[in-house]
């Protein structure tokens, strides 16, 4: 599948995995945000908006294995983070609260937490799509909706085949995460469709060598 200059969105097989195979992609998942900046830039995203003396509430969407979360609590350890996800065996690694439901419905009154948090989460969504999920998230969040994804490139789309020899990925991780690359958005695309939202402060940037993207959108 080649890398084209638009985003082109995919079924990934994660989506529908059994759950040993999922457990060993979310693994994978885990493995490259430690070690490939998910961490990284997670920490100088949140570092702009708190202390690590702060207390303060995160929605975690699509959270998954819970990974990003639990990266937070390590960082703040006043935090109270929150784990969201559609599918209820990707969260059964996530420590609690954690709760099943769809983004696109969140069961959540208005102001319910300080900071809406997604990682590797918006690119699985159409544009009009994303939209919608940054004005829901606006509405949830009191002070900024936070948000790190891929940046659609060539470097990202071909480093998960490229080092299977040297990590052992899974196959699900390599083929979902070429589907993930071609689908992410670019900065300016990115902030466009949260100015779209009604994010009129909302900030991009991209950080390299990780090919990832951060949004910080105070509302």
């Amino acid at each position: 599948m080649p890398l084209h200059r638009e985003r082109v969105i995919e079924p990934e097989m994660l989506d529908h995995a059994a759950p040993d195979v999922a457990r060993a992609s979310l693994r994978d998942l885990a493995r490259v945000n430690r070690y490939l900046g998910g961490y990284y830039v997670l920490g100088r995203l949140f570092a702009a908006v708190a202390k690590n003396t702060d207390s303060f509430s995160v929605l975690d969407i699509g959270a998954a294995s819970g990974d990003m979360g639990a990266a937070i609590r390590r960082r703040y350890p006043r935090a109270q983070v929150t784990s969201l996800d559609y599918q209820r065996e990707h969260l059964a690694q996530a420590a609690a609260p954690k709760l099943v439901a769809d983004a696109f419905h969140l069961p959540f009154r208005p102001g319910s937490f300080d900071f809406v948090f997604s990682s590797l989460f918006l690119h699985h969504f159409t544009n009009d799509q994303i939209v919608d999920l940054f004005r829901s998230f606006r509405c949830l969040a009191r002070r900024a909706v936070l948000a790190i994804d891929l940046d659609r490139g060539p470097l990202a789309y071909h480093f998960l085949p490229n080092t299977r020899w040297l990590f052992g990925w899974h196959d699900i991780t390599v083929s979902d995460g070429q589907i993930s690359v071609a689908a992410a958005l670019k900065k300016d695309e990115m902030l466009a469709l949260a100015v779209r939202a009604g994010l009129t402060n909302a900030r991009v940037r991209v950080h390299r060598p990780w090919s990832r993207l951060s949004l910080l959108a105070p509302v």
